[in-house]
C-alpha cells in the first residue's frame, strides 16, 4: 500500500472535536481531546470512540465504566487543545475550564455547547486505538445549535493547516 495514498485518504474522513471525561469515585479525573468519534445505533443509544490504551483516559474509563462526551463547539479551539496534554484539575476546573458532574458523575464542561454521558458498553481492543462503545445514559444541551446541530461542532480543520490525526 502507498503510505501517502493512504494518509490522505484517511484524512479526508470529516471529525468533529470533542473532549471525553471520567471521574472516579476518589475524585481523580481524566480528560483527553478526541476526534475517531461516531454513533453507531438509534437503539440503545451507542457512541462508539477510538482512544489510545495507553492514555490517561482509557485507564479511567475502564475503572469507572462510564465517561461524558463533552461537544466542542465553533470557537472553541482553546479547549480542544488544552486537552491535549494530561487533565489537571484545580478546584471547580479541569486544565482551565470550568465543570460540573454529570448525571453519571462524569466532569460535563460548562462551557461544551452539548455533552452525552455514557455507560462503556463494550471495550474492542484492536489495533493501536481500542474501540469503546458507550451506551448514552443522558443527553445535554446547554446552548441550542442555529441551524443544522453537525455545523456547530469544532472540526479538526478548524485547529490549523498542521494538525492531523488521522492516516
Amino acid at each position: 500500500m502507498d503510505a501517502e495514498a493512504k494518509k490522505t485518504a484517511l484524512r479526508m474522513i470529516p471529525y468533529g472535536i470533542y473532549v471525553m471525561t471520567a471521574e472516579d469515585a476518589d475524585g481523580a479525573i481524566a480528560a483527553a481531546t478526541v476526534n475517531w468519534v461516531t454513533q453507531t445505533s438509534f437503539d440503545p443509544p451507542l457512541v462508539a470512540i477510538g482512544v489510545k490504551p495507553d492514555s490517561g483516559i482509557y485507564a479511567m474509563i475502564k475503572k469507572t465504566n462510564c465517561f461524558a462526551l463533552n461537544m466542542l463547539g465553533k470557537g472553541q479551539q482553546g479547549p480542544a487543545f488544552a486537552f491535549f496534554k494530561p487533565a489537571e484539575k484545580d478546584g471547580d476546573t479541569i486544565s482551565g475550564e470550568a465543570y460540573h458532574s454529570g448525571a453519571n458523575g462524569s466532569p460535563i464542561i460548562d462551557s461544551a455547547p452539548a455533552s452525552v454521558e455514557c455507560s462503556v458498553s463494550q471495550i474492542v481492543e484492536h489495533g493501536d486505538h481500542h474501540i469503546v462503545i458507550g451506551e448514552v445514559t443522558e443527553a445535554n444541551v446547554a446552548k441550542e445549535p442555529e441551524g443544522r446541530a453537525d455545523e456547530a461542532i469544532l472540526e479538526m480543520k478548524e485547529l490549523g493547516d498542521t494538525v492531523f490525526y488521522g492516516g
